[in-house]
């Protein structure tokens, strides 16, 4: 299976509002990127399973510059490197949260931005926050 058909996988649990990521059969560890062997142990066998959702910010950074058209209205924004329970770090933006309140180790959890009518992508807002968009 090529790792391009991963990914759809992994994109179309976010489009039924499920953050998903693989975890190897031989070890348990969890991992994203989705990819056809475990990094720790070289294992092929692997499932996908749900994550939590809850994490914490591990790093960020705030774009200033749009680098498509697309994103003009959007600046300034923030990227983020969210830790997850599971242990994956995985990039997103995040959701009701000021710029200048983002923080390393802030309480985050999974939302979702819906972006088409069937395509949804993983956000993250202030852990306990209400759900919207």
């Amino acid at each position: 299976m090529p790792d391009t058909l991963l990914d759809e996988e992994f994109w179309a649990f976010c489009s039924d509002q499920k953050l998903c990521f693989q975890r190897c059969k031989s070890c348990e560890t969890w991992r994203h990127l989705p990819r056809l062997m475990c990094a720790g142990c070289g294992s092929p066998a692997w499932e996908w399973l749900e994550s939590s959702g809850r994490g914490h910010i591990y790093s960020w950074t705030v774009t200033h510059q749009a680098m498509l058209p697309a994103f003009v209205d959007e600046v300034p924004y923030a990227s983020v490197i969210v830790e997850l329970e599971e242990g994956v770090r995985m990039v997103s933006g995040v959701q009701g949260i000021a710029l200048d309140e983002i923080e390393i180790d802030l309480p985050v959890e999974v939302t979702f931005m819906s972006i088409s009518e069937h395509a949804s992508i993983p956000m993250f807002r202030h852990r306990g926050q209400a759900a919207h968009g």
